[in-house]
């Protein structure tokens, strides 16, 4: 008998037919059968040599182990692993279907196929209950019938694996996009009569969240409050930085902070929590009084706003401070302050937009600022919803697939 852990390769080699010069196409051989590495667990030497010979009467490529214990197949298990286990439920050291349980909890992946006396087979249904993929009878098992129960319960068990894992992924991805949702900003704009219109496009396939954000309230005093920022690079990292960067921006300014002090602090946050090290962040506060239609915005290395009106738009004159985490502590940000015309619009952006292409042709330019107004003014002076439906359409017919950064874009109307 020669059965040890590494066991024997048996079994046919496939070949290829090589075509003559005829011009007939070359016959292609079915691809080679995979090699299934078989762990026998089996007591007795003379049951064990059966199945050897019964292995090497399939033609089926295998290579061979025997353990006669519980304890010694855990051991080659987890130090080998194994496409299929051969499992006699009458061990020294086992009796019954705990030594199944205890196999599947060394290897999830393994097919287990468990080996029963003629009068076992409800020993044999109970296994297969419990998570066998099959049960043979001692004594009336063929060749054949060995050959399509070993390749049934492996393809099986991978076909239960794969399975697991989509539902499993499926489960995630839908968890994941219930979080991200939940972490998107809702305006808190109850009472005032300043108006917002938001578009949140990142640029990650399948996600929710990039490293843009945006957020608008109204505080205590009437006057409507707004963010728009861009955390560089892409990813979960930044994802999550740039809401943690959005919350941190909502919970200051209900507690009161603004301007520069308010910049402050969320660079320390932006520190705190930045992954990678390096990471920074560009930024634009303002603050809008609805009854005076006083504006007051800080720049921290982001788009100045646009004023719209009457279905053209142009660049609001402020004064730049760096970006957020460029040199902590660092900073100046001083503010800016207009008097927003009557029936104007502001609009807020990150570079999403303004990188996008001017024309589909491979030579075409950035867009600019140039080229949000032009599209601005082609949306023949859409507002609000209608009009970011517009941006993000015609800037994505341009970029033609090019460009897949974040957009976000924040719409605000005071009347």
């Amino acid at each position: 008998m020669n059965l040890a852990p590494t066991g024997l390769a048996t079994g046919p080699t496939a070949g290829t037919v090589t075509g003559l010069a005829t011009g007939i196409e070359p016959q292609r051989s079915a691809p080679p059968e995979p090699a299934y590495r078989v762990l026998l667990v089996e007591d007795d030497p003379g049951d064990a040599l059966l199945v050897e010979e019964l292995l090497l009467d399939t033609g089926l490529e295998h290579s061979l182990a025997w353990q006669q214990s519980l304890a010694g197949a855990v051991a080659a298990l987890a130090a080998h692993g194994a496409d299929c286990v051969l499992l006699d439920l009458n061990l020294p050291d086992s009796t019954g279907i705990g030594a199944l349980r205890t196999l599947q909890s060394v290897r999830p992946e393994t097919a287990i196929i468990v080996l029963t006396g003629l009068d076992e087979s409800r020993t044999g249904e109970l296994a297969v209950a419990g998570g066998a993929q099959d049960y043979l009878v001692k004594g009336q098992v063929s060749p054949d019938l060995l050959t399509r129960v070993i390749r049934y319960a492996v393809h099986r068990k991978q076909a239960e694996r794969a399975a697991a894992e989509l539902r499993e992924n499926r489960l995630r991805a839908h968890e994941n996009t219930r979080l991200e949702r939940g972490l998107l900003p809702t305006p808190l704009l109850q009472g005032s009569p300043v108006t917002a219109a938001t578009r949140y496009l990142p640029g990650r396939e399948r996600a929710l969240l990039g490293g843009d954000f945006l957020d608008v309230v109204r505080t205590s005093d009437g006057a409507v409050h707004a963010v728009m920022g861009d955390v560089s690079g892409h990813g979960p990292d930044e994802a999550a930085l740039g809401v943690c960067l959005r919350i941190t921006w909502r919970a200051l300014t209900l507690g009161g902070h603004r301007g520069a002090d308010l910049l402050r602090l969320l660079e320390e946050m932006l520190v705190a929590e930045r992954v990678p090290a390096d990471n920074f962040a560009t930024c634009t506060i303002l603050e809008l009084r609805p009854d005076s239609r006083e504006l007051t915005v800080h720049l921290a290395g982001h788009h100045p706003p646009l004023v719209i009106s009457g279905g053209t738009a142009r660049e609001l004159p402020v004064e730049y401070g760096l970006a957020l985490g460029i040199a902590p502590g660092l900073g100046s940000w001083r503010p800016t302050r207009h008097t927003l015309p009557a029936g104007a619009d502001l609009l807020l952006y990150t570079d999403g937009l303004s990188e996008g292409r001017t024309g589909t042709a491979p030579d075409a330019g950035r867009l600019g600022t140039t080229g949000v107004i032009r599209l601005i003014e082609d949306a023949g002076g859409a507002g609000g919803d209608l009009l970011l439906s517009r941006l993000v359409e015609r800037a994505r017919a341009l970029n033609a697939g090019r460009h897949s950064d974040d957009m976000a874009l924040l719409h605000l109307r005071c009347p």
